[in-house]
Order: structure tokens, then sequence, then C-alpha cells
């Protein structure tokens, strides 16, 4: 089963992540966390890799209907998105939504993960095409 949901651009990283959290706000995701796991492996590990971020999005409104299904959804909504060095290009990942249904086996959450397939396929699809608009 796959469990992600992946977009490749060329453009740089930087610009990616910028590109991205607009992307993302455009179809209702706030950005609550952001981890950047290559400052933190240098720092702790003193371990050198690619540029690498996790961003922890949030669509309160999904949020909320799937916590009032199931609270302990919590460990399984489809907030963290991944940009990542990929070679000379950007990987950009998201959870695919359908994994809570998947996982948990309620199909009260289905609606909401459809939901949230839809706007992060949108979010996706709208960095593919300013990608190739550059």
């Amino acid at each position: 089963m796959r469990y992600d949901r992946t977009v490749r651009l060329d453009t740089d990283f930087a610009t990616t992540v910028g590109r991205v959290r607009e992307a993302l706000a455009g179809q209702g995701f706030g950005i609550l966390t952001e981890i950047d796991v290559t400052a933190t492996l240098k720092a702790k590990l003193d371990h050198d890799m690619e540029d690498y971020v996790i961003l922890g999005a949030c669509n309160p409104p999904l949020a909320h209907r799937a916590l009032e299904t199931d609270r302990s959804i919590g460990l399984l909504l489809p907030c963290n998105v991944v940009v990542r060095r990929d070679g000379d290009r950007t990987a950009v990942q998201a959870l695919d939504p359908n994994t809570m249904v998947a996982l948990t086996e309620l199909d009260a959450l289905r609606p909401v993960a459809e939901e949230a397939t839809r706007r992060l396929d949108a979010a996706l699809a709208s960095l593919t095409a300013a990608d190739a608009d550059s």
C-alpha cells in the first residue's frame, strides 16, 4: 500500500518550501510546526544530509471532523508534508489521507479522507503547474 502522494519539482529547495506553504494555505491548511531535519541531525548527531523539512500542516475543519469520529485519530491525521532534495530536484510528499481509513477501518472517516485527498492533490497540482510555468 502506498502511503504518500508525491510530486517532484525542478525548483530549488527554498523556493519550493515557500510555494508549498502558499499551496497548502490556498487549500485551507495552516502550518503549525516546521522541523528542519537537516539542521537537527547536524546539531544532534553531526550528520550531514540533503535539505529536508517536515511541515506540520492542519486544516482545522477536517481535523475537527476526524476527531469527532475518533479521538485517537490525531495519531494519523494527514498533516505532515515533507519537502526534500531528491538529486537535482525537490520532492514534495504528503501522507495519503486514505491511510487513516485503511489503518482504522472506520468508514465514517472516509468523507474526511476524500476531502483531504482532494485538497492535498489540488495543492500538489498547483505546485507542478507553477513548476511548468517557471
